[in-house]
């Protein structure tokens, strides 16, 4: 036996430490300002500061930006330590670092500024996805590196969950991101529609499995056992938790879309997946608070076992709701209701954000070689952040109970009680800044740790390049015997490909009928492409996030045809690249919003939306009616769709500004009819086009004699 010295990089995972803290708190911040911005509109700020542009800032701050750095610190300090070997290269640990927070700095920047994707988790423009790709790569040949010259043969269970996590990743990554570029910022995706929706769901849900839930799985499995000192409590629960957990969850995105225009068989497969989801994720939540049998009493006194404790307890509430909301019946009362915002947010303040806390209260007097400042403080810190969880999440259930409610109610004599959607809206106002509490809350408790942390670091010294020591591996000629899960165990090039094999099928099975199979997505011949200036406003009404509180989706309800209309057909949406279904209705449906209002109605709304509305809390956006619309970017737009597969005529990119400029003629002549002079040059001019075009290709009622017909 060969004994060998070396020592653990612990300088890139104090970066990471760091990182987490420092993008947690900005991210957090950013999600009360949208918070706030609901119940009052006021602080509205636009063009850059809406809530449209806003809230995806948000939602990337905090997924990629706090539980992503939360991920990198949590998987450098344990896959050091369970390979018993240093991170592979340094330098690539480097470039890692500086190309993720390189990522997050112009993932803010961009969607501020308006350039967007419009796809719900997946908003950054192109050139940014493929730098998140080389990043990852790196990562990756990082993290396998590691792997392979590690001195422990054993892979423990928590390096499962980080290799499915970067394949998985990987994969989901690549696949949704396929776009046709049509400049340095602006990109259509390759899919349309129903297709469209049934990738960015599988992506979007799988972010969710294997961003936020696997490699916190991996990081359960290593910090609770050293927090509470204790071995992991069932070693076959694990094998049986993760092989299950993967290979159910990729299944489980169609649940996303149930009621929609997606065929009933992949909305099928989406809930049979997620009921049996339930199996897995509760094995796993009983792997880790089983751990800690014994160690109960400690519980009450160690403050990092207390943020872990209600870390796992909130998963186990996110992943049994979960598949309860996957149920039809369920689904029809959650669904564009913020019941599903307070699901979430069990999971992501729950789940994420307090097992990053216990992980930091953990580590950093570790590689500091200190005590931690105050666990006064950190215990202050445990009980404002579960209350602040409360004043979040139980605010948000009662909202989504109450709009449903109010959305389904009929009179005795059979018309909708609330036909009018504002005062749905206006009912749970009390409930959103309720919310906004919550969250303050949860800041305050976040900036509470910083200060003990930042504490912690000045009375301690990082130990940057850490001492070890252990046997070189040697190369065995003879298998030992043992469980036979310890086969795949000592092979991680094995368990990579077995992992991608397993995530692979589900997503193939949903995917190519649906492209392949045409009856699964039929047309409807009176639907046409978007006229040059339709194109252009639907942008703009990408640009501005306006999917984040409207939906374009009429699920086959009484209540919903009758307050929006005839409910959506697949064959409507074979032109849309993106799809605009959403998932939040903050603000009604607009699938048939197309002649419902005259032009100078959407003018004044979008100018001041109280002056139609009185008591919108829609921001105004104002500013669209002194902007000039881009009519250089027609042309390659036109070229883009064309290479989609958009019927337009053949060289229509050269007079499509023609055709754009005649209908923004025509709608700025009907505004000046009814008092309103304004040039047709403008933006608000597209974005009304727009608005008139939404649902008229198949209305059976008369549109507005305002209404430009394509």
């Amino acid at each position: 036996m060969i004994i060998e010295k070396f020592s653990y990089d612990n300088r890139i995972v104090r970066n990471f430490a760091v990182a987490t803290i420092v993008w947690g708190i900005i991210g957090m911040l950013v999600g009360l300002i949208a918070a706030l911005q609901i119940p009052f509109p006021s602080l509205n700020a636009g063009p850059l500061f809406t809530f449209g542009r806003v809230r995806p800032v948000h939602t990337n701050a905090i997924i990629f930006a706090f539980v992503g750095n939360g991920i990198f610190m949590g998987l450098y300090y344990s896959l050091q330590r369970l390979c018993k070997a240093r991170m592979f290269s340094d330098k690539l640990s480097k470039i890692h670092f500086w190309g993720w927070q390189s990522i997050i700095v112009l993932a803010a920047l961009t969607l501020l500024t308006g350039h967007t994707t419009g796809k719900e988790y997946a908003e950054l423009e192109w050139p940014i996805d493929i730098l998140i790709t080389v990043i990852w790569v790196i990562f990756g040949i990082n993290m396998f590196g590691t792997i392979i010259k590690r001195r422990e043969r054993h892979l423990y269970v928590a390096i499962w969950f980080y290799i499915a996590t970067v394949v998985t990743v990987a994969i989901l990554h690549i696949v949704n991101s396929i776009e046709i570029p049509v400049s340095i910022l602006k990109s259509y995706p390759v899919y349309a529609g129903v297709q469209d929706a049934l990738v960015q769901w599988w992506y979007g849900h799988n972010a969710v499995a294997f961003f936020l839930t696997t490699p916190y799985l991996g990081l359960m499995y290593y910090f609770v056992p050293k927090a509470a000192n204790r071995p992991v409590y069932s070693y076959r629960l694990s094998i049986i938790h993760f092989w299950a957990l993967i290979f159910l969850y990729i299944w489980a995105g169609p649940h996303h879309l149930l009621y929609t225009s997606l065929p009933e068989w992949a909305q099928s497969l989406g809930i049979v997946f997620s009921i049996m989801l339930i199996a897995p994720s509760w094995g796993g939540m009983i792997n880790g608070l089983l751990t800690l049998r014994g160690a109960w009493d400690r519980v009450r006194e160690d403050v990092v076992l207390k943020f872990m404790v209600v870390a796992i307890t909130a998963y186990g509430m996110a992943t049994f709701e979960g598949p309860m909301l996957s149920l039809k019946s369920v689904n029809a009362i959650s669904h564009f209701t913020d019941w599903t915002i307070a699901h979430v947010h069990v999971g992501g303040l729950g789940w994420n954000g307090m097992l990053t806390f216990g992980v930091l209260y953990w580590l950093i007097p570790r590689i500091y070689k200190t005590e931690l400042y105050s666990k006064k403080l950190a215990s202050f810190h445990f009980w404002i952040a579960t209350l602040g969880i409360l004043f979040y999440a139980i605010p948000m259930y009662w909202a989504g109970f109450t709009q449903s409610l109010m959305w389904k109610e009929f009179t005795a004599d059979g018309v909708l009680r609330y036909p009018n959607f504002l005062e749905t809206v206006t009912q749970i106002i009390p409930m959103y800044k309720l919310r906004a509490l919550g969250g303050f809350l949860y800041l305050s408790g976040t900036i509470t740790m910083a200060y003990n942390l930042v504490k912690t670091m000045r009375a301690g010294t990082l130990e940057a390049n850490e001492p070890a020591e252990a046997a070189k591996l040697e190369v065995l000629t003879v298998e030992p015997t043992g469980h036979w899960h310890r086969w795949i165990e000592r092979r991680p090039i094995q368990m990579l490909l077995l992992s991608l094999a397993v995530i692979l099928i589900g997503g193939m099975v949903e995917m190519i009928p649906t492209f392949l199979i045409k009856s699964n997505i039929p047309t409807i011949a009176s639907v046409k492409p978007y006229t040059p200036l339709e194109l252009q406003g639907r942008d703009i009404y990408i640009r501005e996030g306006c999917y984040t509180c409207h939906s374009q989706m009429i699920r086959p309800f009484r209540s919903e045809t009758e307050r929006y209309g005839e409910y959506s057909k697949a064959g409507e949406f074979i032109y849309d690249h993106p799809f605009q279904w959403g998932s939040k209705r903050t603000g009604p449906d607009l699938q048939r919003e197309g002649g419902k209002y005259p032009n100078v109605w959407h003018y004044n709304h979008l100018i001041d939306p109280t002056t139609m509305s009185p008591g919108s809390i829609m921001p105004s956006y104002s500013f669209m009616e002194t902007d000039d619309l881009d009519t250089t970017s027609t042309g390659p737009k036109i070229r883009a769709m064309i290479t989609l597969g958009v019927p337009y005529p053949k060289d229509y990119d050269k007079i499509a500004n023609r055709d754009l400029q005649k209908q923004a003629d025509i709608i700025a002549l009907d505004l000046k009819k009814n008092g309103v002079g304004i040039s047709s040059r403008k933006e608000i001019i597209a974005i009304i086009a727009y608005l008139q075009r939404l649902g008229i290709d198949i209305k059976t009622s008369p549109m507005s004699d305002n209404a430009v017909k394509p």
